[in-house]
């Protein structure tokens, strides 16, 4: 290690030896899991039988980036003639992506998908470990991995979980900015209509089991799970059911779906989750509330808007929506805003039975899609919907897996799979099967 000496102590002469550690402690490190790499390296390419078609065309060196540095390592390469493609067995049963161990991937993956900016994901990684990866090469593994992770959220569901009082489950959709080629063709509200964005859909599944002193409900701790897609609702509805299923969907004692009243996600739910309760969430049902009263009054400037806002509020909240629905009728009778009202009167009409919040209030369910809400705030937005970003379909989709995945707090699982995946590709019985 390099001689170091500070005549006071002070915040850059600890800083300064902080790093001479640092880089001490690295090179130490890059050099144990060298020589341990190439030992495992040399172990998989002993015991490895070729399958039909491989031939061996000797040893290969290749420069693996890690945690602490670069790494050399020297493996067994065999091509299939036939097949156009090459093999190296070690790289799969060592889990290792276009030259990153699995740990540095992940590590990638995690900066990538969690950071505002391929740019900032960068400088973190240099700033926090050391690690010296590119903007460009922590996009291009986010992507690699994001089209598995994308795969992998939409896996079909093998039954699990655990029996729950009440599994809830939300879904909403959300803009995110695109570039001009993703969008051509596609109709949107500008005043061209054109479109602007593509719609995401975000998915999530969470449990109850207990109210608070107050009666009011307590979601589980950490019982959130997210799934996303881009697809139309007909794919995506399925997708969150897979995930249902994966949480014990048929175990609840009591499903519930929350939603924003969207004709859309109302049929996803009767063909996707056709035993669970449906609610549209209440501060949805205030703002459309809003909206029939400005056709009444004339605007929310009305002295009687606020006031009558409340009672609307109050009213809902006691299963009264159908007398609303009278009251605003006969209120505007044969008057010039009748045909304004009615309109604004449909998304009361068609979720009359979604809209019985006070009973829902009495067996303890949640009556706001507040958890899907912020769902797309934090998993969506903070990330794909920054200011000056415009994406392409499949760069956002994979970004959103990952995201969606880590919030899941499912990572373990997810890169577990990915390595045994890997290492499958070793595997001769399946293609002799």
């Amino acid at each position: 290690m390099a001689r170091f000496q500070a005549k006071e102590p002070n915040g850059v002469a600890v800083q300064q030896l902080e790093v001479l550690v640092r880089t001490a402690v690295f090179k130490s490190a890059n050099a144990l899991v060298g020589v341990l790499l190439q030992e495992a390296a040399d172990r998989i390419d002993t015991a490895y039988q070729p399958k039909p078609g491989q031939q061996y065309k000797g040893r290969v060196r290749v420069e693996v980036k890690g945690m602490f540095g670069v790494l050399p390592l020297e493996r067994d390469y065999y091509y299939h003639e036939g097949k156009k493609q090459g093999h190296y067995p070690a790289d799969a049963a060592l889990g290792l992506e276009t030259g990153h161990t699995p740990a540095l991937t992940r590590l990638m993956c995690l900066e990538g998908a969690d950071e505002t900016s391929y740019q900032k994901a960068e400088q973190h990684l240099e700033e926090t470990g050391g690690i010296h990866v590119s903007s460009r090469q922590v996009q291009r593994m986010v992507q690699r991995v994001g089209a598995a992770a994308q795969q992998w959220q939409e896996r079909p569901a093998q039954p699990g979980g655990r029996a729950v009082p009440i599994m809830y489950v939300s879904a909403d959709g959300t803009g995110v900015p695109m570039r001009k080629e993703e969008l051509a063709g596609r109709a949107g509200h500008q005043p061209d209509g054109t479109a602007k964005t593509r719609l995401a859909y975000l998915g999530c599944v969470f449990t109850q089991h207990t109210r608070d002193e107050k009666g009011h409900p307590v979601r589980d701790y950490e019982s959130t799970t997210y799934v996303s897609s881009f697809g139309p609702i007909e794919e995506f509805g399925p997708c969150l059911r897979q995930d249902a299923i994966r949480r014990g969907l048929a175990l609840a004692l009591q499903v519930v779906l929350l939603i924003d009243g969207a004709e859309g996600l109302g049929n996803m739910g009767r063909l996707c989750f056709p035993g669970a309760i449906q609610i549209v969430d209440f501060y949805h049902a205030l703002e459309h509330a809003g909206k029939v009263l400005v056709a009444l009054l004339g605007s929310k400037d009305h002295p009687d808007y606020k006031t009558r806002l409340g009672r609307w509020a109050r009213r809902l909240l006691n299963d009264k929506v159908e007398q609303l629905i009278a009251q605003a009728r006969q209120e505007c009778a044969g008057k010039a805003q009748a045909q304004a009202v009615e309109k604004e009167l449909g998304y009361f009409i068609n979720n009359v039975a979604r809209m019985q919040y006070g009973t829902f209030r009495a067996k303890g369910f949640f009556i706001g899609s507040g958890v899907i809400e912020a769902g797309c705030k934090t998993v969506i937005g903070a990330r794909c919907k920054q200011s000056g970003m415009f994406w392409g379909e499949p760069g956002a989709e994979n970004v959103l897996a990952l995201r969606c995945i880590q919030s899941s707090h499912r990572l373990d699982e997810f890169w577990q799979d990915r390595l045994n995946t890997h290492a499958a590709r070793n595997d001769s019985l399946k293609l002799a099967a």
